[in-house]
């Protein structure tokens, strides 16, 4: 089974909840991830983010659903890294 390595995403997400919580949320989602998030514009009520993640093996469901329930949404998916493994 492949196994996803880093994702880089493109979320648009309310100021509320802020950068910090927003990641530390997603990140309790995880076991043994690190997250990445940088703010690339702001306006009235929405921010822009760059979100890269890193792991053994990501769970993609798990992380979209996650954004999805702080209001977020995934714009684009920038970067995979994927590992395969033999079939058995």
């Amino acid at each position: 089974m492949a196994k996803i390595r880093r994702l880089v995403l493109d979320i648009l997400k309310p100021h509320q909840p802020n950068a910090v919580e927003f990641a530390c949320y997603l990140a309790d989602l995880t076991e043994d991830a690190r997250f990445k998030l940088t703010v690339t514009a702001v306006d009235k009520k929405t921010e822009n983010i760059m979100l890269e993640v890193e792991g053994s093996d990501l769970q993609f469901d798990i992380l979209s659903d996650g954004i999805r329930k702080q209001g977020a949404s995934i714009h684009s998916i920038d970067e995979v890294d994927v590992d395969g493994s033999p079939a058995p």
